[in-house]
């Protein structure tokens, strides 16, 4: 089946089930690394490692974040050409799209590497932690002009149909971490470095393996000499805005709360923040696979007119998120001892108690954080960049920034309730958002 009968007239629970399915085992698999990086780092290496990664892989996914703008902004106008059957406009905009991820890699890379000390060293580290984190830093920067665009190809190639594709590609970029992150720091015994290295260079294989799939024009997207204009790239910088924003205003707003975790709490703080990050970092990636994977669907079906296969898909995306968004609490006020011992040492059990305790706060994130995730969703799949940019900063930033204040006499737990607070304003905030678009729809078909 090609991709627009895929898109476009496969009964929406189907096509739900045939693209949520792979796309969340794909996210969960591609986010696997990040999990086996944490537990590596901090079963072999110890707290101060730990830490370490936690101060620097903020900066790290800010680089990332900028290959996924490119990748999001661009996979949104893909679609909606596909399902117009516009196919040498949808391969421009793939072309000029994998051009600029390459250059912004070459640049952000030299930019960290040059000022990986000094950033480390703005949030208050010091000695043997500020020596690990600038060296993680440093080394990722090294390799961000090929590892950027392993994010984009994931997207690429859900559009281009291949869903199957992507998911084995992400289940084989984890193992192959997985297998590179056990020879670098059990066999090898190479210190932080070695895990920056391992992941970086299974994302490369990754990468190659994924770009090979376009050759020869066998997919609808393919390269093409790429045509810049003002309105391509300004399409893409809006459309990609939201993802971008959410994700870096949501990394600097960790840096934040590393420094005060750091002068509240110390390393022990920073530490079991990490724990959270990466607990809260599984259910966002099922979550996202689940429903980023009907974004293209969505697209396609915007483009072609069908407005109530749009409804219908939305609606499956809600109830998915639900279901995965409200297990994972339930998952974590059950077994959170069992979640902090997969990241602490044995010769670290002092941080058990309080990060047991820390992630039951943190766990009620998770029972408002669908909503307002699947609403974001949607309006980026519908090119409406604005209203998926309030949201995304809003929940990342605007009212964590705005609770650290607020919340500033409750020490600890303010920072840990912090964002299940933050995750219940912004779901209210799409409730209305989502009622409004409801509202212009039903006046526009009128």
């Amino acid at each position: 089946m090609n991709s627009y009968d895929l898109y476009v007239k496969t009964p929406p629970l189907k096509l739900f089930l045939l693209v949520s399915v792979p796309g969340s085992i794909s996210m969960l698999a591609g986010s696997l690394w990040g999990l086996f990086d944490g537990i590596f780092v901090g079963q072999l290496l110890g707290e101060t490692a730990f830490a370490a990664l936690n101060l620097a892989f903020p900066l790290v996914f800010i680089n990332f974040s900028l290959a996924d703008l490119i990748g999001v902004g661009s996979s949104v106008p893909i679609s909606i050409a596909l399902g117009r059957k516009q196919k040498q406009e949808a391969g421009n905009y793939f072309s000029c799209a994998l051009l600029l991820i390459w250059l912004t890699g070459i640049f952000m890379g030299m930019m960290l590497y040059l000022s990986a000390p000094y950033l480390i060293s703005l949030m208050g580290a010091e000695g043997e932690l500020a020596d690990m984190a600038t060296k993680y830093l440093q080394l990722y920067a090294l390799f961000s002009p090929l590892t950027t665009i392993v994010f984009a190809l994931d997207n690429f190639l859900r559009i281009s149909g291949k869903i199957k594709t992507s998911m084995a590609l992400n289940i084989v970029m984890s193992v192959l971490i997985l297998g590179l992150e056990y020879f670098c720091l059990a066999v090898l015994k190479m210190d932080i470095g070695g895990s920056a290295i391992a992941v970086s260079v299974g994302m490369i294989i990754c990468a190659f393996v994924a770009l090979w799939q376009f050759r020869g024009g066998r997919l609808p997207l393919c390269f093409g000499r790429p045509q810049f204009t003002p309105e391509l790239i300004k399409q893409i910088v809006a459309n990609g805005s939201p993802v971008f924003l959410s994700n870096v205003s949501g990394r600097l707003v960790s840096i934040l709360m590393n420094v005060v975790l750091l002068s509240v709490g110390g390393q022990a703080a920073v530490s079991i923040y990490g724990i959270l990050l990466y607990a809260g970092d599984i259910l966002q990636q099922l979550m996202y696979g689940a429903c980023d994977s009907a974004q293209p669907a969505i697209g396609y079906n915007w483009g072609a007119g069908q407005l109530g296969r749009v409804k219908s898909l939305l609606a499956c995306s809600m109830a998915a998120g639900a279901v995965i968004s409200l297990g994972g609490m339930v998952l974590m006020l059950l077994a959170p001892a069992q979640v902090v011992l997969l990241f602490i040492k044995p010769e670290d059990i002092h941080l058990l108690e309080p990060a047991v305790y820390a992630l039951r706060l943190f766990s009620f994130t998770f029972l408002t954080r669908w909503f307002s995730f699947v609403v974001q969703g949607l309006f980026v799949a519908l090119e409406k960049p604005l209203p998926a940019a309030v949201l995304s900063v809003g929940n990342a930033c605007v009212l964590p920034v705005l609770l650290l204040a607020v919340l500033w006499p409750l020490g600890l737990d303010g920072l840990w309730l912090n964002m299940p607070i933050t995750s219940a304003l912004v779901a209210v905030l799409a409730a209305v958002m989502l009622f409004r678009l409801g509202a212009s729809l039903s006046t526009t078909q009128n």
